[in-house]
């Protein structure tokens, strides 16, 4: 039998919110994986305007446990809540800074800080560009503590067709950073140009 994992999902306010849905989807796919769903204010904003009004209810429906993103006493805030990390898709530059920086003001921020302080895997879906230097520096300040940086940037050699596939392309990759086991949760692989 396959062991359960737990994965905290975290939502935030920057564009590219149907790669959240998309992980969270994967996630419940996989049937061996216990997700817990932290989404901000913008976050909910973002999911309603760039999918649709039922995307906020939709991605609920989809985790095993949401968290209110006020409640930071909550089990996902605790280094004994066990996990095999977090991925917060897409991460705002508002969210990475705060992560970097230490102002934890809220559950998702001081979820993620969990990850860092336990060495678990901080997968951040960093969505915004161009970047300034504030930014650049916070990401490599947050990178230092061992967070893993992962734009959504599409591998193109995979030929995607669509953005459908391009979002799954790119929750896929961050899946895989987590080392979660399982088809629905496993990216293609470059096989060096063999068919």
């Amino acid at each position: 039998m396959s062991q359960l994992h737990r994965v905290v999902v975290g939502i935030s306010g920057a564009s590219g919110a149907a790669i959240g849905l998309r992980v969270l989807e994967r996630l419940a796919e996989s049937g061996t994986v216990e997700t817990h769903l932290v989404i901000s204010p913008a976050a909910e904003r973002t999911l309603s305007a760039e999918i649709d009004p039922e995307a906020p209810a939709r991605a609920r429906a989809l985790a095993s446990r949401c968290h209110d993103h006020r409640d930071v006493g909550a089990s996902i805030a605790s280094g004994s809540f066990r996990t095999a990390g977090m991925i917060v898709a897409p991460c705002s530059m508002r969210s990475l800074c705060a992560i970097a920086y230490g102002q934890l003001g809220d559950l998702l921020t001081r979820a993620a800080d969990v990850q860092l302080k336990e060495r678990r895997r901080l997968v951040l879906v960093a969505r915004e560009s161009p970047l300034h230097l504030g930014h650049l520096r916070a990401m490599a300040q947050v990178t230092e503590f061992g967070a893993i940086i992962a734009p959504p940037v599409p591998a193109f050699y995979l030929k995607p067709c669509d953005i459908s596939e391009i979002v799954d392309q790119i929750a896929l990759r961050a899946l895989g950073l987590l080392d979660l086991k399982g088809e629905a949760v496993a990216s293609r692989e470059w096989r060096g140009g063999e068919a």
